[in-house]
């Protein structure tokens, strides 16, 4: 069975959070969605609270999921949800750096591979809107 990752779109003014890892060194260097694994007998949105906390510094609020579950490789499922910043400043505590992105900017990073689509998809939702 996969193991379940949960990842954080999070919006201010606009524009979308992008996470630069710091590890592993496969991984480094690439961009992604704020977020991480999902612990034995946590909810999704749980997990994903904790892990903006512990990698960021900031409480969210969870909106709507984007999209079903993506995949990331074979041995990890990913779901998304768009968030907002209900408290503090976010800061690269586990990331080599954090970018906000305006709408044409989503692109100007190099996002990992398996991100790809869910920044399609965001981008949608955001054009929606």
């Amino acid at each position: 069975m996969a193991v379940l990752v949960v990842g954080a779109a999070i919006i201010a003014n606009g524009r979308l959070l992008a996470a630069q890892r710091a590890e592993p060194p496969e991984l480094a260097g690439g961009w992604e969605f704020p977020g991480g694994k999902v612990d034995a007998g946590e909810s999704d949105i749980d997990a994903l609270v904790r892990e903006c906390h512990e990698e960021l510094g900031v409480i969210v609020e969870i909106g709507e999921r984007v999209g079903g579950d993506w995949p990331l490789g074979d041995d990890y499922v990913m779901r998304v949800w768009l968030a907002s910043l209900a408290s503090g400043t976010p800061e690269a505590k586990e990331h080599l750096a954090l970018r906000w992105l305006a709408l044409e900017e989503f692109y100007d990073v190099p996002w990992l591979t398996a991100d790809l689509p869910v920044v399609k998809a965001v981008e949608n939702l955001l054009r929606e809107d």
